[in-house]
């Protein structure tokens, strides 16, 4: 400071040299001009050192943007910055994503990034319409916080066309039953799919091979196809498998609960922020609910009878699973006992073919003895 208050006093006398003070004082003549400058504008204040920020910034963001961008974040604290994008008013240049993590950032705010898993396709099949195929699963049960409430199981169910979460429902285990009961409410709510696919395992999977589990004949006395994931590979259903991340990391790994209750209350508020507002990246960050309309299909309160074309052999499986044909007794499925199943010709010569309502179960070669296995 002293040094440049003594190079402005000589500068000012009537016969300095101002070019040469400048080489004296080993500073440029641009940078002695401006000392010259500050201290005949503000005074000795003027030779302090400034500060190197704009005294204007046009691209700044706006305070009432950074305003509205903080308060979607402490809403959603686990949304990154492209979905707190789609969700700020719209009018006027929206800003780009990168800045709304600068913003966050600058305010200290965590940040989430994509979870989207290494080495996994970023294009997935999608059906053309709502309500084609419908994803179900458990999601990995876990415990309440109250040991004698037990453990909790959700039962997830999406949509493939729209991921529009149709049930999350809280179980006290992966039974049929609980399944079944679940579904129909589900089914009173948005009508019926033209198929649902699940894995092979219990309750929907049957234990033997080829075989049918009492589940899946309901589905498919509904009118409903059923359809399994390959063995081993849980990508068949990878929309519910996303679903089923996302579920963890916002609800499951952020609070406790201690009941079925209270699973159920937070569950239900969840799937309502994420059907009708959380954006999904590949719907063009829109929420599933933009997407989704409920079947036409309504669900029937009373099953019809199972009816067979004229030319059908029809015949009633008995309590082991079995049918008498041709003097063999040929396994179909336990879950069928009690249910009619129709046998017609098939494509190839001798080979007859057993169906149960749409679902082709077996075939009977007919060419092979009768005691033959």
């Amino acid at each position: 400071m002293s040094i440049r208050l003594e190079f402005v006093l000589l500068a000012q006398a009537p016969e300095a040299n101002v070019s040469l003070l400048c080489d004296r004082f080993g500073i440029s003549r641009k940078t002695g001009y401006k000392w010259l400058t500050r201290y005949r504008t503000q005074g000795p204040q003027g030779l302090l050192d400034q500060s190197r920020r704009p005294s204007t910034s046009p691209a700044c963001s706006a305070p009432g943007l950074e305003a509205a961008i903080l308060d979607l974040h402490r809403t959603y604290p686990d949304w990154g910055s492209r979905k707190l994008r789609a969700l700020l008013p719209a009018g006027g240049v929206l800003p780009h994503h990168s800045t709304i993590e600068a913003i966050l950032r600058r305010h200290g705010c965590q940040v989430q990034g994509a979870l989207a898993a290494p080495n996994l396709a970023r294009q997935r099949f999608e059906h053309a319409a709502p309500n084609l195929l419908w994803q179900m699963d458990f999601k990995g049960h876990f415990a309440l916080t109250c040991k004698q409430a037990g453990r909790c199981h959700p039962l997830t169910v999406l949509d493939d066309h729209s991921r529009f979460a149709l049930c999350l429902q809280a179980l006290a285990g992966e039974t049929g039953a609980g399944v079944k009961a679940t579904l129909t409410q589900t089914f009173r709510s948005y009508g019926l799919p033209e198929r649902i696919t699940a894995d092979n395992g219990p309750p929907w999977g049957a234990r033997s091979a080829n075989g049918l589990s009492a589940l899946e004949v309901w589905l498919i006395k509904l009118g409903v196809r059923v359809s399994h994931s390959r063995p081993y590979h849980p990508q068949t259903q990878g929309k519910d498998e996303r679903f089923h991340r996302t579920f963890k990391r916002e609800v499951l790994q952020r609070q406790g609960f201690h009941s079925q209750q209270a699973c159920q209350v937070a569950f239900d508020r969840w799937r309502d922020l994420y059907n009708l507002v959380r954006p999904h990246e590949s719907l063009g960050q829109k929420p599933p609910v933009s997407r989704y309309v409920p079947s036409a299909r309504l669900f029937p309160e009373k099953l019809t009878v199972v009816e067979y074309d004229d030319g059908d052999h029809v015949l009633k499986v008995k309590q082991k699973g079995q049918i008498a044909y041709q003097g063999r007794m040929v396994f179909i499925a336990e879950a069928l006992a009690g249910e009619y199943i129709a046998i017609r010709r098939s494509e190839q010569e001798g080979v007859m073919s057993v169906y149960f309502c749409h679902k082709r179960i077996r075939d009977i070669d007919l060419r092979t003895p009768a005691n033959s296995p």
